[in-house]
């Protein structure tokens, strides 16, 4: 009973906090992590333990999924260039310098397990730079372009974190034996995942009520991670191409109503799967620093302040030379015509170095280390150091920055929906010409015949040219024939049907038309 009011009381903070966030303008996980230091300071807080190898599967598989449904395949075809050197070269550049500068400070760390550490804190969390981004006005591409990072560069960095891990498992292997399984894991993957997504689509394809399409979701999603992983697949690159197969055709396929109600139970679960990954590594951390005498507690925190510095210079210094040599190379005219519009600015530059926040897939990479890990405890002190340092650092900075450069979006969506827009109107007029120019010229009159009318005046037409007039056999009796059931003007009397009759080659003057 105490741990289930734990987690409603911490669930009820959460939510405070979040809504305090909001109303400052900031991403909430900041908030969270801070949270979590409070709950490493609590004396009378609970020990709570997740088993590792659940770490991955229940914080990282659905992030994923929810990842992918957020990522146009479009904008990421479009935006290739920068996603892919930020999701392969910046990872790299990032790992390699957190492992140097790990074994540089504690030489008596492996090189493997400094490569683990840089591959842990190396994956930035886009839901902290997308929070912050709803709220400014910032280029469309910028937005794809950090979308497109978050969903990929957790396979990357989990990556090489799975093979730095197996070397570590395996102390006298050699990293030229782990190529031929790497390689086939990474094609298994990929085709698992999207045999996976098609199989799954069939089977769910007649699942529309609600509840029962979002159980089967999660329970897809989980179920794929696992069985990727007996297989010995890479669980990241399985969930990814399944998570996309199925992003793909999952708006033609389900209805408007399940979407609403899917999306929102998504966007529930991500913020519950924050709030307790930021609660557990509080928790987790807790008896690791309150173990720890004053000396080596100076040099745990000094250790994580100098790889948090590390972990945002390396983003900075890969971004802004980047940057800076395709503008060299636009300058000179050496860039093909479809890469030149991702020429990124000074300004956009610095923007996209200053999207780093890490988040979620950083602590439960930790998590997921197992209990014999060299270095453990430094590792899950650093990881969150470098959590809590980036969303402090960067998450409050980031809006007063954005709305200091005062950017121009170029709303490539807004265009498109209001060329879409006009492409309507246009056909409507079009049609509208089209039926008119059909319509045969009227002498004076409608001839078309009153469907109500008397049978002796049955012929009649009505008097107003523009009437036209509609099936009224609901009318009471007493009132059919005497008006017009479309436009209520007078009929003609029964007893001069000649004047108005069908056959009659003229219409009848004016002074001799009824009024209306």
């Amino acid at each position: 009973m105490l741990t289930f009011e734990w987690i409603i009381g911490l669930l009820l903070a959460a939510v405070a906090l979040s809504a305090l966030a909001r109303r400052i303008k900031v991403p909430y996980p900041t908030f969270l992590a801070i949270g979590g230091v409070l709950l490493t300071l609590l004396p009378w807080a609970p020990t709570w333990a997740l088993e590792p190898e659940l770490a991955l599967a229940l914080f990282v598989a659905p992030v994923l999924l929810d990842a992918a449904f957020d990522t146009s395949l479009r904008d990421l075809r479009n935006n290739w260039l920068p996603v892919s050197t930020l999701v392969v070269v910046a990872v790299g550049v990032t790992t390699t310098a957190v492992a140097v500068v790990a074994h540089w400070l504690r030489p008596d760390m492996p090189w493997p397990v400094a490569i683990a550490l840089g591959a842990i804190v190396a994956p930035p969390d886009a839901a902290a730079a997308t929070a912050i981004l709803r709220q400014v006005k910032l280029p469309y591409r910028i937005q794809k372009i950090l979308e497109g990072e978050s969903l990929l560069n957790d396979a990357s960095a989990l990556l090489i974190y799975r093979v730095a891990v197996g070397l570590v498992a395996a102390e006298h292997m050699k990293i030229r034996e782990f190529v031929p399984s790497i390689t086939i894991a990474l094609v298994g993957s990929l085709a698992a995942g999207y045999l996976f997504a098609q199989v799954w689509m069939v089977i769910t394809r007649r699942i529309t009520e609600a509840p029962s399409a979002i159980i089967t979701q999660f329970g897809g999603t989980f179920m794929v991670w696992i069985v990727a992983e007996h297989l010995g697949l890479s669980g990241i690159l399985t969930i990814i191409a399944y998570a996309i197969t199925i992003a793909r055709t999952a708006p033609a396929r389900t209805s408007a109503r399940l979407r609403v109600s899917s999306y929102a139970v998504w966007e529930t679960v991500v913020f519950v799967l924050n709030v307790l990954a930021f609660m557990l590594i509080g928790l987790q951390l807790r008896p690791i620093w309150s173990e720890l005498d004053a000396e080596v507690r100076w040099k745990y925190c000094s250790f994580a302040a100098a790889i948090l510095a590390v972990v945002i210079l390396a983003r900075i210094l890969w971004v802004m030379p980047y940057g800076a040599l395709l503008r060299t190379l636009k300058a000179r005219h050496w860039l093909p015509a479809h890469v030149v519009d991702a020429v990124p600015t000074l300004k956009r530059g610095f923007i996209v170095s200053w999207c780093g926040m890490r988040g979620i897939v950083t602590l439960a990479a930790a998590f997921a280390l197992p209990e014999w890990f060299p270095f453990r405890d430094l590792i899950l002190l650093t990881a969150f150091a470098v959590v809590l340092g980036s969303l402090v650092l960067q998450g409050l900075t980031l809006r007063p920055l954005i709305l200091a450069l005062n950017f121009a979006d170029d709303d490539p969506v807004g265009r498109e929906a209001a060329h879409a827009r006009g492409v309507a109107f246009r056909a409507a007029l079009e049609a509208i010409d089209t039926d008119l120019r059909r319509k045969p010229k009227s002498s004076g009159s409608n001839t078309a015949p009153c469907c109500c009318a008397p049978r002796a005046t049955r012929t009649a037409a009505c008097p107003r040219a523009s009437c036209r007039p509609i099936r009224c056999g609901a009318a009471p009796s007493r009132q059919r024939g005497r008006r017009c059931s479309a436009c209520g003007a007078p009929r003609p009397s029964a007893t001069t049907p000649s004047t108005w009759s069908r056959k009659s080659s003229t219409a009848p003057s004016s002074a001799s038309r009824p009024s209306a």
